[in-house]
């Protein structure tokens, strides 16, 4: 089968070949040389047409060719280091805070409805040590809140309350820390820009007095370093304002849960009995 095979193909190739051979033969030399005589200027017009197109070609390729961190690159420099290198210092501080924030607050969430439910089984099983142990296995501000509402469990559930209230105030300021920064951040990258858009202006009218002439070559290069410094600080300030918006609202939500976590624990408190009411 495989040499049948291999013959179909040999024959195959053979026509293949042979075919524009005879085609050739039996075409006539003079109806060849009028086709080639005819063809010669009207090729002519597509090459000049394609010599033409090339440069335009080549630009596009150049364009495709630069990555986005190449058109980054070039954008910074001719934004003037000067005046984009404290805008790039603003973003670098601020997603350093952003991502601290982010990981501590992640790592600080929990489940509230399974860690009450431990909570409770824990002090009907073993008391109030039982249910302290589950609170020091566990990492975040409702555990933490949790165990300092149940060491104050034997001195009377207004006592718990008022501590509940007085640490969650603690623990909320702990949420919120490193977040003034992440607003100064956000409202000093575009002020930034805007320093740079003053100092490219005021560049450009020197150049236009220095020079007595209005025309575009002389002020371009202080409006081009302007309106770039401007947008880098103008994206810098909503990138970072997405990460604040994000982390103020992982921030509220934890705080709802202590809040009902901590009405929770008074409940398990007073149904079991464990703290009198005094």
């Amino acid at each position: 089968m495989k040499k049948l095979f291999a013959l179909c193909l040999a024959i195959g190739m053979m026509f293949g070949t042979l075919t524009p051979a005879f085609a050739t033969e039996e075409a006539p030399a003079n109806d060849t040389s009028t086709k080639t005589e005819e063809a010669v200027p009207a090729a002519a017009p597509a090459e000049e047409e394609a010599e033409e197109a090339a440069p335009s070609t080549e630009v596009t390729e150049d364009v495709e060719d630069k990555g986005i961190h190449q058109v980054i690159k070039e954008k910074f420099i001719e934004g003037d280091p000067f005046w984009m290198t404290p805008v790039l210092i603003v973003l670098i501080l601020g997603l350093a805070v952003a991502i601290e924030r982010i990981i501590t607050l992640s790592l600080s969430t929990i489940n509230k409805d399974k860690f009450v439910k431990e909570v409770e089984e824990a002090v009907l099983s073993g008391g109030v040590e039982a249910a302290k142990e589950v609170c020091r296995k566990t990492k975040g501000p409702i555990a933490s809140i949790f165990y300092q509402g149940l060491d104050r469990s034997n001195e009377g559930i207004s006592v718990v309350e008022k501590t509940i209230v007085s640490y969650g105030s603690v623990q909320m300021g702990q949420l919120e820390r490193g977040m003034v920064w992440l607003s100064l951040f956000i409202a000093l990258a575009p002020m930034l820009g805007f320093m740079g858009t003053v100092i490219g202006m005021i560049q450009a009218f020197d150049q236009i007095q220095a020079q007595g002439d209005i025309s575009p070559a002389v002020v371009a290069g202080g409006i081009k370093v302007a309106l770039l410094t401007t947008v880098a600080g103008l994206i810098v300030a909503i990138f970072l304002q997405l990460f604040y918006n994000y982390i103020v609202n992982k921030v509220d939500t934890m705080v709802n849960n202590m809040e009902e976590a901590s009405i929770d624990l008074v409940d398990i408190l007073v149904k079991n009995k464990i703290s009198s009411t005094n």
